[in-house]
């Protein structure tokens, strides 16, 4: 799993994803919080289809879907309609039902103090997700 918001340092997680899949023979699976929704959601979580997804999101995955093809990795793109990025992508990662090996993310490390290292929702990720994290600095 790899988090993708379209950020410089999603992209560079991205980059290190595929390295990862080239390796293992991965599939990647981009996952996009959408933070515009109420505090509802994200006790829920609902990953939305497709024709849902704002442009912003549409955008992030256009473009990372280009990528996936030309690196000829499989690859599936999910959006979740929550209100805080690590608590949406953790739990989808947590779900078992998504079977997540590895989690993927890009990291600015702008937080203070204990985001000082890393930003406040890789650093979340990183503590509350089953899966191994790899932050991508």
């Amino acid at each position: 799993m790899v988090c993708l918001d379209g950020s410089k340092n999603s992209l560079r997680g991205l980059d290190k994803a595929i390295l990862f899949a080239k390796q293992s023979g991965a599939a990647i699976i981009g996952v996009h919080s959408d933070t515009s929704f109420s505090a509802f959601s994200a006790v829920r979580a609902p990953i939305l289809p497709e024709k849902k997804w704002k442009k912003n999101a549409r955008e992030i995955m256009n473009k990372v879907k280009k990528k996936m093809e030309k690196n000829k990795i499989p690859f599936n793109a999910v959006v979740i309609g929550g209100h805080t990025s690590g608590i949406d992508l953790t739990t989808f990662a947590n779900n078992p039902a998504n079977e997540i090996d590895q989690i993927v993310i890009g990291s600015r490390g702008m937080g203070f103090p204990m985001e000082l290292f890393f930003g406040s929702t890789s650093n979340f990720i990183l503590h509350k997700a089953k899966a191994p994290v790899t932050i991508v600095k």
